[in-house]
């Protein structure tokens, strides 16, 4: 199963192949996506993503997770939700959100099991 393509990104929204809803934030992972309900884990931009944030991208199997930051960077990733993620043995890289688009649709192209989670605002 591949990852779906990010096929549009403005302030505020995201549009991924086979979705016909478009979101604020989002999650996406090989075969599927939905969106990123900050809520449901307590997420702020500070301290940040928490592991809760990840973990279903991570069961999905990927071995490369993109982290968009949003577009002037003040979501916050602390060095503990890297560690989670790079103790599981996945390649994380964390990104502006523009570039982490570009990044995650390009290892999409190469046919990498690939997950993200994106902030398209602030």
């Amino acid at each position: 199963m591949s990852s779906p393509e990010i096929v549009s990104l403005s302030w505020g929204e995201m549009k991924v192949q086979g979705s016909s809803c478009s979101y604020k934030d989002c999650k996406v992972w090989p075969g599927g996506s939905r969106a990123w309900d900050w809520r449901e884990t307590g997420t702020r931009h500070v301290p940040g993503v928490q592991p809760a944030d990840l973990d279903e991208v991570l069961k999905s199997g990927v071995d490369t997770l993109v982290i968009g930051r949003g577009m002037n960077e003040v979501l916050q990733v602390p060095p503990a939700t890297v560690n989670f993620v790079t103790q599981k043995g996945v390649d994380v890289r964390v990104l502006q959100t523009e570039k982490a688009v570009a990044e995650y649709n390009c290892l999409v192209t190469q046919g990498a099991k690939v997950g993200g989670v994106f902030h398209s605002t602030c």
